[in-house]
């Protein structure tokens, strides 16, 4: 990879603000001073600085987050705050995206990240991945609900949802709290399938994507990369080593 590029990738600026620092001559490779922006360099291995600085190189960033409400799921809008208005530059530097979508209101699990073929493949509806749920919803939630989700529900488009899991874990004459396992992401899914069965959620929260399961010490609005261990077990259930 050229000095240059590696540069700007990792937040030193623009390329002709990257060239600027070169000739002012801060900027080392394995001790030696490099002022060429053409020099190739290899990040995984050569000890890059600028000044003082080392250079932390990432092809890809993994970030967990908690979303809280209030946001949307976006890199930019000219009028809402989106998730990655929450992150710090050490991550935003890598241009990282949502993966899938939560509601403004919605929160919990978000996964952000660059790698795009890792996206597409846990969005990808012939992958099956499973998104689970929990949302508490106006009214009781009853077994004939369950069965109704277990075959498939129509919603107010025509569209008849994939098999889903419905787990009631209280169900009472004025709210219910339930778990739902989806394997899709149609618009606004989780509440226009209780609007197909005549009920409305009034808080959801998603708990899981695959594999990947959200922290329960990180507070709404927090975030952290993901582990290698998580990292690993998520490519590896969509078929990516």
């Amino acid at each position: 990879m050229r000095i240059d590029k590696l540069l700007s990738n990792c937040g030193f600026g623009s390329r002709k603000e990257v060239k600027s620092i070169l000739k002012s001559g801060i900027v080392s490779v394995n001790g030696q001073i490099i002022s060429d922006g053409k020099v190739h360099v290899d990040p995984t291995i050569d000890d890059i600085r600028v000044g003082s600085e080392k250079v932390e190189y990432k092809k890809f960033v993994y970030i967990m987050m908690n979303k809280p409400p209030g946001v949307i799921s976006a890199t930019e809008d000219d009028w809402e705050r989106t998730v990655v208005d929450l992150l710090s530059f050490e991550y935003t530097k890598y241009n990282p995206f949502p993966v899938g979508r939560l509601d403004k209101n919605t929160v919990g699990l978000l996964l952000l990240t660059n790698d795009g073929q890792l996206a597409h493949r846990l969005l990808s509806p012939k992958k099956h991945v499973e998104k689970t749920y929990f949302a508490i919803i106006d009214g009781p939630v009853t077994e004939k609900d369950r069965i109704q989700f277990a075959k498939g529900v129509c919603l107010d488009d025509g569209y008849v949802t994939k098999p889903a899991k419905l787990t009631i874990n209280k169900s009472e004459l004025d709210r219910s709290e339930i778990e739902l396992t989806i394997t899709e992401g149609k618009f606004h899914q989780v509440k226009r399938m209780f609007e197909a069965v005549h009920k409305k959620v009034i808080f959801l929260k998603r708990l899981s994507m695959g594999s990947l399961y959200l922290d329960e010490d990180l507070p709404e609005g927090s975030y952290r990369e993901l582990t290698a261990e998580e990292i690993q077990r998520l490519r590896s259930s969509v078929g990516l080593e």
